[in-house]
């Protein structure tokens, strides 16, 4: 019988990425869901900010409180690469260490039984990976590393400079996951309208999206995690003009006052900003996701009002709110004037309720509308209702469709794209009816 492993994936979209190569160098092992019966437990750990630190070091802890005798728990991933000499020394109960350079090494790991950092970041090429949380859509990494200064944000000093992968590795891996099902892509990295700048290709998603139009059998495609200063107008209307990648513009703007642009070393100002905003804006379905963080040193009252108005009256679909971490390394971690506990979680709930309030009008003005919709699957909220998502949605960040009517007698089949009338919001879930029309292949 083969030993069984337990994996778990924190953090981000690109550590998950991670994840499914470790587990497609372990594909010998029996996958359980039961921590307790696991011969080897791996959490690949995120390291970004305080709480996503808390929450990698409260699961490995949890697991080892649980596990059997004479398993392997091994913490790889960011937040060990980033305090690897500290937590070896201060978490006995973990076997293996690992960091961000030796996914596609863990089975040698799991047979030394040793703990290894290698110096560079492990940059996907040609690497196997089990695909998990879905049978149509898979993530796609760009690039690692990057070479933004941004104030707060950590994530240069323990993955390094930007560091694109080729662009026939892309294709080939994409390729190779058409052969299996897969037609639904989401590309993502650090910062990913950069791609290719580290090889003097100033527009390389440019070039991305006209090799992945090539592939047949990619039907849909979205890019993930746009910089402001690296986005470019001719790169908007290049999306805008593809038939495979949607309008879907996630950029993290983190703010929109021009000082604390400045201070965050964002190295775009308002006027610029929104100008890329405004553009995306008017695209035809275009779908405009973005982050703010609030409570950075040197945050006025006057700072956040120009925010959360700006918030309040852009028309965003999504808005995810940050409070300010602290992170040595950063060059925030020196300033003065830090921003009280007390007054960054005010901030957080005021700017977390706008956010509330942009959802629920972009979804409000979806009711009435024929969209394609993709069936996921049977919902957890009822046995009759189905599980699906807009097709222009990125999976599980933007939301779910209950399917609870159909107009055709044929069985709806999971992983298919529908056309369907959206019927009904029902709190933060919008209700839909598929239409008496065929089922895209």
């Amino acid at each position: 019988m083969p030993n069984k492993l337990h994996i778990v994936s924190l953090g981000c979209t690109k550590n998950l990425v991670d994840t499914e190569v470790m587990l497609g160098k372990l594909q010998n092992f029996e996958l359980t869901e039961n921590n307790e019966e696991a011969d080897v437990i791996i959490v690949n750990t995120c390291g970004f900010i305080d709480a996503a630190k808390e929450e990698s070091l409260n699961t490995v802890l949890s697991l080892h409180d649980a596990r059997k005798e004479d398993s392997l728990l091994v913490m790889a991933g960011c937040l060990s690469e980033r305090y690897q000499e500290e937590l070896m020394e201060q978490i006995p109960e973990v076997d293996i260490f690992t960091g961000v350079g030796d996914y596609d090494k863990i089975d040698e790991l799991l047979v030394e039984k040793k703990s290894r950092f290698s110096e560079e970041v492990f940059l996907i090429d040609g690497a196997e990976r089990v695909v998990t949380g879905s049978s149509y859509h898979a993530y796609i990494k760009l690039s690692e590393g990057c070479n933004q200064t941004c104030s707060f944000c950590a994530i240069p000093s323990f993955k390094g400079k930007l560091r694109s992968r080729d662009l026939d590795s892309i294709a080939k891996e994409v390729e190779g996951l058409v052969k299996k099902g897969y037609w639904d892509f989401s590309f993502v990295s650090q910062d990913s309208s950069s791609y290719l700048r580290d090889q003097n290709v100033k527009d390389g998603l440019s070039l991305l999206i006209q090799r992945i139009e090539l592939i047949e059998g990619v039907k849909s495609a979205r890019i993930l995690y746009l910089y402001p200063s690296t986005t470019t107008m001719k790169l908007l209307q290049n999306i805008a003009k593809s038939k495979i990648f949607h309008n879907y513009f996630d950029m993290p703007i983190q703010h929109i006052h021009d000082d604390m642009l400045r201070i965050m070393k964002r190295g775009f100002g308002k006027e610029k900003t929104i100008a890329l905003l405004e553009y995306m804006r008017s695209l035809p379905d275009s779908f405009v996701r973005t982050s703010f963080i609030v409570g950075h040193p040197h945050e006025t009252e006057e700072m956040f009002q120009e925010m959360c108005s700006f918030a309040t009256n852009f028309g965003f679909d999504r808005i995810n709110v940050f409070s300010y971490s602290d992170e040595e390394t950063t060059s925030a971690y020196a300033m003065q004037d830090k921003i009280s506990e007390e007054v960054k979680a005010k901030r957080a709930q005021i700017l977390g309720d706008i956010a509330a309030q942009c959802l629920q009008k972009s979804l409000r003005k979806e009711v009435g509308k024929t969209r394609h919709i993709v069936i996921d699957g049977p919902s957890d909220e009822h046995e009759y209702l189905l599980s699906a998502r807009e097709l222009l949605w990125a999976p599980e960040i933007d939301g779910e469709i209950y399917v609870n009517d159909r107009v055709i007698d044929e069985d709806l089949e999971f992983g298919k794209i529908y056309p369907a009338t959206i019927t009904e919001l029902v709190g933060n879930t919008l209700t839909a009816t598929v239409d008496n029309a065929q089922k895209q292949d």
